[in-house]
């Protein structure tokens, strides 16, 4: 999984394929019980692009992408927004939501 780290935000959710971004912070409980899973699923599915973009360091994006609460995992394909997902997840549930997009 990708840290985002200021790169040009509408090419990385602009991207073929399918894109998934899960925004967090770093004072979020579930955050960071979601980020091992994430983690995972990067390994399990490479065809697919996993980022995390720090609410709280780039706070623009976040208003941008209409973020209201953390962690929201996003699913973008082919630059468009998918669907969308609030609160801690099991990697199973996760992985059939994201394998609906594919």
């Amino acid at each position: 999984m990708i840290e985002y780290q200021g790169q040009e935000y509408q090419e990385v959710i602009g991207q073929q394929g399918l894109v998934v971004v899960q925004y967090y912070a770093t004072w979020c409980g579930p955050c960071k019980m979601l980020k091992p899973v994430l983690d995972a699923l990067s390994t399990e599915m490479q065809e697919i692009k996993f980022y995390r973009l720090d609410i709280d360091l780039y706070r623009t994006q976040a208003i941008e992408a209409g973020i209201r609460s953390v962690p929201t995992v996003v699913l973008y394909k082919d630059g468009e927004e998918v669907d969308r997902q609030s609160g801690y997840q099991p990697k199973e549930r996760i992985s059939a939501w994201m394998d609906q997009y594919k």
